[in-house]
This record gives structure tokens, C-alpha cells and sequence, in this order.
């Protein structure tokens, strides 16, 4: 119970770099079921996290195959945002910062899912889960080197992804229409009434 409860936000998020929302539970289960299995094979040559992130990465690449064995990894973006918080929110927040955080992690979130798998997972190891590149290294089975490389592409992805979505959503930042472009349109108008401006009727 202990380390189901202690490790499962991590091995939520490490699901969540390869497989689409609906799949990453179904994920985090079957993780737990084949280490618990192959408990004997546990060497202690990682922390126990690191282990079952691995693990974790085995099961949703089979799972992500499973899916959809005719797109490659490389080339798979799953959208949507994940109905649990990738992005941890601070304990202790006013209202209003609040609301504009959740809208800010909302659009990161989304961006982050719209990654392709192949960084998508190197990103939320390194950046959202704070893994060591040894320890991102050795969960996904390639080298340091690799990591590195992959990170710095997510993130320019997602610099490029985040600002896309700024720029889409700018017109309506400092939406003014409907009722309170009426109210505003007919207080002017009695105005310049009142001033001999415009004449009623």
C-alpha cells in the first residue's frame, strides 16, 4: 500500500509521456502488477521509483503499440490534457492567482500532451518529475547524451507550442463586446445627447 500510494503520481506522469489519458492508468496498474511479480529481479542498482518508471515506460510502449502499431512513436502527439495535474499546483494561493495559474497550467498541460511521445516523456522525467539524466537515461534506456538532446527539443517544441496558442487566443484577452460594448455604446451616445452633439430623434 505504501509504495503504491508513494509512487503514484510518478508512475501517472511517466504513463502519461507515451500513452493518451484513458490509457495511463490502465498503464500505472499493469506497472504495479509486473513489479510486484518481479520483485526478486529488483537489484537496488536505481531507487525503487526509478525502477517502476521504467517498468512504467515498457508497459505503455507496448500499450502505445498495441494502439496504433502503424504511426511510428516518433512521429505520435496524443492531445488533451490529463484529467490529473501534471503540473503540481502551490499549496497556499490567492484566489486570483489561482485562477490565472490554473489557466496558465491548463495551457502548458496542453501543450505538453500535444508533444510527440519521444519527448513528451523525456520532458515530463526531467522537467515536471526533476529525474536526473542518469536516472532518465537509465528509465528509458538510452543514453545520457540522448536525454539531453531530446530535452532540449521538447522544449523548444513546447516554447514554440505555448507561443502559437498565445498568439491564437490574443484577440480575445481583453474581450469587450456584448453587453458591455452596449452599455458603454449607449452611455456615449446619451452623452453626446446631453451635449447638443448628436440630436435625439
Amino acid at each position: 500500500t505504501t509504495i503504491v500510494r508513494s509512487h503514484n503520481r510518478l508512475l501517472f506522469r511517466t504513463a502519461r509521456g507515451i500513452v493518451p489519458d484513458e490509457d495511463a492508468q490502465d498503464v500505472v496498474q499493469d506497472t504495479y502488477l509486473r513489479a510486484f511479480t518481479h520483485l526478486h529481479s529488483y537489484r537496488g542498482e536505481a531507487a525503487l521509483g526509478t525502477w517502476l518508471a521504467r517498468i512504467a515506460i515498457n508497459v505503455a510502449l507496448t500499450a502505445h503499440r498495441r494502439r496504433d502499431r502503424a504511426e511510428p512513436l516518433e512521429q505520435r502527439g496524443d492531445g488533451g490534457d490529463s484529467e490529473a495535474d501534471m503540473i503540481s499546483a502551490p499549496d497556499e494561493e490567492q484566489p486570483d492567482a489561482r485562477a490565472g495559474n490554473d489557466e496558465l497550467r491548463a495551457l502548458l498541460q496542453a501543450s505538453i500532451s500535444e508533444l510527440p511521445p519521444i519527448y513528451r516523456s523525456v520532458f515530463i522525467l526531467r522537467a515536471v518529475e526533476e529525474m536526473s539524466v542518469a536516472d532518465t537515461a537509465f528509465c528509458l534506456g538510452v543514453s545520457d547524451e540522448v536525454v539531453k538532446t531530446r530535452f532540449l527539443r521538447a522544449r523548444s517544441l513546447l516554447r514554440e507550442r505555448l507561443a502559437s496558442k498565445v498568439e491564437n487566443n490574443a484577440r480575445d484577452t481583453f474581450g469587450f463586446a456584448g453587453a458591455r460594448c452596449d452599455a458603454v455604446l449607449a452611455q456615449v451616445m446619451a452623452g453626446l445627447e446631453r451635449l447638443g452633439i448628436l440630436r435625439a430623434g
